[in-house]
């Protein structure tokens, strides 16, 4: 137990997009119950509110029938299926499309929490399920207290909630059982909803809040150790198409900052259409330092960009080719050019001064 305390205490990462990916593949999902049994409370309320009269009111003709003619129904084994039969069609009609809706909203309820989860992880052998430490652990773990504290609040809750809404009209279900049918489900029917509309509104308030307490410790269980942390980047890493994917998106970013730097160059040496070296000097500083360079397409989107922007070009082929070859991006140029280059420079100066 005090290495599972270190390990938790371990976990301060906060969890990758892969590892909450791999959580939910293996049906580990944050969930409350109390969430779904409210959406099917809700649900049923609604239902009741809505249909009620209708049901009540396709129920209370055979229930009348049945009553008034009690000494008529036949006791024999023929007789009694009649009735049950007659009974069973008219409660079936009257709830059967309740039902179907509860039905669908408890699966809702499921799906508004995350999305659909298709995992025969839980089906799993596993060795914790049968050891008797981890099933000790189950039910005096630190889960199982705070799930008897929530199961006491809520009937203590709910309790205080019912018994507030009830009590003025204890007269009134004192006198339902002198009621006639007809009378009775209406009386009946209000008492109940009011009850609901009640334990709705609580409960509405709890199952919000063991949502966040279930998410929050969902989350917690997947965070991550830092060694955790370093295998998954290794592995992901270590994938031929992750790794291309992130060449590709490096050369394309050093791309875009290199030909941002073209405007601010000080000359472009060509080739004068193979290649192209974008230098930028400044007083002051030891060497002349590259700032772009590319060839073909590259070289042209080079050129195009030093036209719009007024940066000169010169053609030197043997100066162009030797520098492609051998400078690197954001690098001084190295000292066997310096004499190229300081010549190639000193024209375009001595060019600028002339046209000022």
């Amino acid at each position: 137990m005090a290495e599972g305390d270190d390990d938790k205490d371990q976990k301060t990462q906060d969890p990758t997009q892969k590892k909450l990916d791999d959580a939910l593949q293996k049906g580990d999902v944050a969930k409350s119950q109390d969430l779904v049994s409210w959406f099917m409370l809700f649900a049923a309320t609604l239902l009741i509110a809505v249909t009620a009269v209708g049901s009540a009111g396709s129920l209370t003709a055979p229930l009348k029938n049945l009553m008034a003619n009690a000494d008529l129904v036949s006791v024999d084994r023929a007789g009694l299926m009649g009735l049950f039969v007659t009974l069973g069609l008219a409660i079936a009609a009257a709830i059967g499309l309740p039902l179907l809706g509860l039905f669908l909203t408890g699966i809702a309820g499921n799906m508004i929490q995350h999305r659909l989860v298709l995992s025969g992880e839980s089906l799993k052998p596993k060795f914790s399920k049968i050891s008797p430490m981890a099933g000790f652990k189950r039910i005096f773990g630190k889960e199982a207290f705070v799930n008897f504290l929530k199961g006491l609040a809520k009937i203590s809750i709910v309790g205080t909630v019912m018994f507030v809404v009830v009590w003025p009209q204890r007269e009134v279900i004192d006198s339902l059982v002198r009621m006639d049918i007809e009378v009775l489900l209406p009386h009946s029917l209000t008492i109940i909803l009011s009850l609901l509309y009640a334990v709705v509104a609580i409960l509405a308030v709890l199952a919000a809040a063991d949502y966040v307490y279930q998410y929050r410790s969902w989350y917690q269980r997947q965070r991550m150790t830092f060694q955790e942390m370093k295998e998954e980047f290794k592995q992901s890493d270590g994938n031929p198409e992750i790794k291309g994917k992130l060449r590709q998106i490096r050369r394309e970013r050093s791309r875009k900052r290199m030909m941002a730097n073209v405007p601010k160059a000080t000359v472009v040496i060509t080739n004068p259409t193979h290649f192209a070296v974008a230098l930028r000097y400044e007083t002051g500083m030891t060497a002349p330092v590259c700032v772009a360079k590319g060839a073909d397409l590259i070289a042209l989107k080079i050129r195009e960009l030093a036209t719009a922007n007024d940066v000169p070009i010169v053609e030197n082929q043997p100066l162009a080719r030797a520098l492609h070859a051998t400078v690197e991006i954001d690098k001084p140029i190295p000292e066997d050019h310096y004499k190229a280059v300081a010549e190639v420079i000193g024209y375009v100066m001595r060019l600028k001064g002339g046209l000022r």
